[in-house]
C-alpha cells in the first residue's frame, strides 16, 4: 500500500488503515488509532470539485453528514440514506435525474469543496482582512531601521483593498491615527496597566461597526486606526519612516517593553474595527523579553536571569505563571473574534516566545526566531508570508471550523495541533480526553494547504452484535478563503474493522505516521511530566510495541525480526528520544517552544525531518545519495547536506575544504571540485525555497566550531570509548547508539 499516493488524494495519514473493533484490542496496538488531516491539502483539479452550491446534510441532528460518496440515493421516493446514522429522511432534489450524478457521489471524489452563499446574519462578509502591525520601538538603531526597511516593502506590496494598522511599542504603547490629517497623531497607552478590551475601545472611541437597512450598508462611523492601504498608504509609510530607536536605558539594565499590552492593545482595536468572521493578523515584531506591564518574563535588572529550563523544571519561575495566565485571556479572545498572532522575534537572547506560544499556536500564527532583522532568514520568511502570484487578495484563509462526523462505532477523543475545542458534544465524543478534547467542533483563526492536525479515535463497537465490515469518518473544514468566498470542504473516507489477530491490521501499518503522531503525544506529555519520564514512557511503549508486533523466539534475543512495514518504527523512536522535543538540555526554553509548536503542526513528511533529518553525500564518484546519519558517513573527501527542518547544514570534509581554501576550484583544471562544490549549494536553495519558516543555512569544515550541529543529531557509532582507527571522526558522548539501543531492545521485547 502506498500512503502517500493515497495521502495525495484524501489529505489523510492513517497509523492504521485497520482498526480492530474493540477498545481492548485497540489498546494493544500500543500506536493509538489516529488520523493525521491536513484540511486543506493540495488536490489535483480533476480530484477536487469546485460545487457553487451548498451540500446537502442529514436531518438528523445528532449526525449532519453531508452527502458522500458512500450515500445511496433513491430517485423513486427522491430519498438518500446516510452511510453514518442509516437515516432514510432525507430529502433528494427531484429535479436531480439519474444519469447526472452530482459530483458528491463520484467515487473518485473523496473531497469535495463547495462555495457557499453569503450568511444574511453575518455582517461585514465580504470585507477583506486587517493587519496590525505591533512594532517594538525598543530595538536597536541599526535593526530597527532593518526592520523598517521590509515593513515598508510589504505594505507596498500589500492589495488596495487590505485594512491596515500600526501599533508601536517601548515602555508605553501608541496607537497610530492612519487617517488624521495635516500631522501625525497617536494615542498613547501605559505600558505597566492591563486594561480591559472595551476600556481600550473606549479610549480609542472605535466599536464595532454597526450597519443600517439600506441597500448599500454604509458604515455609520469609520474606523480611523484601521484603514485600506489605497486611503492609508501615505500616512502608515510616515509612521513607519519616522519610526526612531527607544532602545536608551540605564547600564545594567535591559531596555523597558511592554509586549503584553501591545497585544492586548492590537488585538481591542480589531474587536472593536472588525466583524467576528472578517479575520485578521496581529504581526509582532520585537528583539527582547517583555519587561514591563502584563506578560512579564523578566525584570529590567540585567542581573537577574531570564529562566531557564532548570528554573522551570524546579518551579523557580514566578513571573511565568502570570505570564501565561495572561496569554490564554489573550488566546480566547484572538480564537473567539478569528484573530492570529504572528511572533518574529529577531534576538540573539530569549524574549519569552515560551509564554507566548500558547495564543500563536492555538490561533495558526507564524512564530519566527532569528538572530536579525539584518538577516536574510527574516527577510525571506517575511516575504513568503506576503506572497502574492496575481492576485488581487492575500494567500491567507481566516475564520475557519472544522468538524467531524463519525459512525456511530467510532468515538473521538480529541485533537493536537493549532485548533481549540469548542466544547460541542454529541454521541460520537468519547469520555476520554486527548489534547483539545470533548467535542466533534474545533476552531482555527487561520489555516493554509500545509496546516495538518491529529485527530484520535476510540473504537466502541456493541459486544451484543457483530461489528459491520466499515467505518465511515467524514471532516467538514469550513474557512473564509483569501477571496473573501466561504468555502467549506468535505472530505469523507471508509476502512475496515478488522479481527485483532488479522493479518490486514499489520498488513495497515503505516510506520512514518505512527512515528509523528507518537511524537505528538510525546510533546503533549512533556508539557506536564518531566523530560525523564517521557523518555520511560515512550521506552515502555515501544517494548510493548516490538513485542507484539515481532517475530522472535521467548528468551533469544537473536531470532528477534521486525517485517518490513514495522522495521524503522524502533529507529524512529530512536531518534526521536534525542531529538530537540525531548532532550531539551541543549536548547533554551524558547527554542524548546518553536520547535513544539511546529512539530504540532507540520503533516508527516515534515515531522520525519525533524524527528530523523536526512543526509546526503556528495562524492567525486557520482550523483548525491543518500547515506546513513550516522558519524560513519563523515569523511575528508566528501561534502554532506544536513536536513533537520530548522536548519540545513552544508558540511565539508577536510581535504575538500582545504583545497577550497587553496582556490582549486576556480583553477579551469579542477572543473569537477567546482561543479561538486555547487551541487550541494543549488539543492540547499532549492529547500530553503519550498519550506516555511526559512531554515537556517550553515557552512561549516570538517572540525570546524560550527560542525556541532551536524554532530549533535548523528548517530554516536564511534565515540571516544570506541577502539579508534586512523582518521575516523569521533562523537563525544555517554549516548548509547543505535546498534546498542536495538539490541536492549530486543533483549526486553522477547522476555515477554
Amino acid at each position: 500500500m502506498d500512503f502517500a499516493e493515497l495521502e495525495a488524494v484524501e489529505g489523510l495519514r492513517w497509523p492504521w488503515h485497520s482498526w480492530p473493533p474493540t477498545p481492548s484490542a485497540a489498546e494493544a496496538l500500543v500506536v493509538p488509532t489516529a488520523v493525521l488531516c491536513t484540511p486543506l491539502h493540495p488536490t489535483a483539479p480533476d480530484l477536487l470539485p469546485i460545487l457553487p452550491y451548498p451540500p446537502l446534510r442529514c436531518a438528523s441532528p445528532s449526525c449532519a453528514a453531508a452527502l458522500n460518496p458512500f450515500s445511496r440515493v433513491h430517485h423513486a421516493s427522491a430519498r438518500w440514506s446516510c452511510s453514518f446514522c442509516g437515516s432514510m429522511a432525507n430529502p433528494y432534489p427531484r429535479h436531480i435525474s439519474p444519469d447526472s450524478i452530482p459530483a458528491e457521489l463520484f467515487p473518485t471524489h473523496s473531497s469535495v469543496e463547495y462555495t457557499l452563499p453569503p450568511d444574511p446574519a453575518e455582517v461585514g462578509g465580504g470585507a477583506p482582512p486587517a493587519i496590525v502591525f505591533v512594532v517594538d520601538a525598543a530595538t536597536a538603531g541599526d535593526e530597527l531601521a532593518a526592520l523598517k526597511a521590509e515593513l515598508l516593502r510589504v505594505v507596498q506590496g500589500l492589495p488596495e483593498r487590505v485594512r491596515v494598522a500600526l501599533v508601536t511599542f517601548s515602555a508605553s504603547v501608541w496607537v497610530h491615527d492612519l487617517g488624521f490629517e495635516g500631522c501625525a497623531r497617536v494615542v498613547v497607552f501605559n505600558g505597566e496597566r492591563e486594561l480591559e478590551s472595551d476600556k481600550i475601545q473606549q479610549l480609542l472611541g472605535v466599536r464595532h461597526s454597526r450597519y443600517n437597512k439600506l441597500a448599500t450598508l454604509k458604515p455609520i462611523e469609520a474606523q480611523r486606526y484601521l484603514l485600506p492601504v489605497s486611503e492609508c498608504e501615505f500616512s502608515i509609510t510616515s509612521a513607519i519612516e519616522d519610526l526612531s530607536s527607544m532602545s536608551a536605558c540605564p547600564c545594567g539594565h535591559r531596555p523597558l517593553r511592554a509586549t503584553g499590552t501591545a497585544i492586548s492593545t492590537a488585538v481591542a482595536l480589531l474587536e472593536g474595527c472588525c466583524s467576528p468572521n472578517t479575520g485578521g493578523r496581529i504581526m509582532v515584531f520585537t528583539s527582547g523579553p517583555t519587561t514591563v506591564g502584563p506578560g512579564l518574563v523578566v525584570e529590567t535588572d540585567l542581573g537577574k536571569a531570564i529562566r531557564s529550563h532548570r528554573d522551570i523544571f524546579n518551579g523557580n519561575v514566578p513571573l511565568v505563571e502570570k505570564a501565561q495566565d495572561f496569554y490564554k485571556k489573550v488566546a480566547k479572545r484572538l480564537t473567539d473574534s478569528a484573530l492570529v498572532l504572528d511572533l518574529v522575534a529577531c534576538s540573539l537572547d530569549q524574549i519569552g516566545a515560551a509564554e507566548l506560544r500558547y495564543p500563536v499556536e492555538v490561533s495558526g500564527g507564524l512564530m519566527v526566531l532569528t538572530e536579525s532583522f539584518e538577516s536574510e532568514q527574516f527577510k525571506s520568511c517575511l516575504r513568503q508570508t506576503f506572497k502574492r502570484e496575481g492576485t488581487d487578495y492575500l494567500n491567507m484563509n481566516f475564520n475557519a471550523t472544522i468538524e467531524v462526523v463519525t459512525s456511530r462505532e467510532v468515538k473521538i477523543c480529541g485533537a493536537l495541533g493549532p485548533c481549540i475545542s469548542l466544547h460541542r458534544k454529541n454521541s460520537s465524543v468519547s469520555d476520554k480526553e486527548i489534547g483539545e478534547g470533548g467535542t466533534n467542533y474545533w476552531r482555527m483563526s487561520t489555516l493554509n494547504s500545509k496546516t495538518c492536525i491529529a485527530f484520535f479515535f476510540r473504537a466502541d463497537c456493541s459486544r451484543d452484535t457483530d461489528p459491520p465490515t466499515v467505518f465511515f469518518i467524514q471532516f467538514m473544514t469550513r474557512y473564509r478563503h483569501g477571496d473573501g468566498s466561504n468555502r467549506l470542504r468535505v472530505t469523507t473516507v471508509a476502512r475496515r474493522w478488522a479481527g485483532p489477530r488479522s493479518p490486514e491490521i499489520a498488513a495497515g501499518f503505516d510506520q512514518e505516521a505512527a512515528a509523528a503522531v507518537v511524537a505528538r503525544l510525546a510533546v503533549h506529555r512533556a508539557e506536564t511530566y518531566h523530560v525523564r519520564d517521557v523518555i520511560r514512557w515512550l521506552d515502555k511503549m515501544l517494548i510493548r510495541f516490538t513485542a507484539k508486533f515481532g517475530n522472535y523466539v521467548p528468551e533469544d534475543p537473536s531470532t528477534f525480526r521486525l517485517s518490513t512495514n514495522f522495521s524503522l518504527y524502533p529507529q524512529f523512536m530512536y531518534y526521536l528520544r534525542r531529538s530537540q522535543f525531548i532532550d531539551v538540555g541543549n536548547s533554551s526554553p524558547d527554542e524548546t517552544a518553536f520547535f513544539r509548536l511546529m512539530l504540532n503542526r507540520e503533516g508527516v513528511v515534515g515531522s520525519l525531518i525533524m524527528i530523523q533529518p536526512t543526509l546526503f553525500q556528495y562524492s567525486f564518484d557520482g550523483p548525491p545519495i543518500p547515506v546513513l546519519l550516522d558519524v560513519s558517513s563523515i569523511s575528508p573527501d566528501v561534502i554532506l547536506l544536513f536536513d533537520s527542518y530548522f536548519y540545513i547544514v552544508i558540511h565539508y570534509g577536510s581535504k575538500i575544504a582545504q583545497w577550497r581554501k587553496l582556490g582549486y576550484h576556480r583553477d579551469p583544471n579542477h572543473e569537477n571540485l567546482r561543479k561538486l562544490l555547487e551541487a550541494p549549494e543549488v539543492d540547499a536553495e532549492a529547500l530553503l525555497a519550498d519550506r516555511f519558516p526559512v531554515p537556517k543555512l550553515i557552512k561549516c569544515d570538517q572540525h570546524g566550531s560550527q560542525a556541532r550541529f551536524l554532530l549533535a543529531r548523528l548517530n554516536p557509532s564511534v565515540t571516544q570509548k570506541s577502539q579508534l582507527s586512523e582518521g575516523s571522526e569521533v562523537i563525544f558522548t555517554d549516548d548509547v547508539c543505535l546498534q546498542v539501543f536495538i539490541e536492549h531492545l530486543q533483549e526486553l521485547a522477547v522476555q515477554g
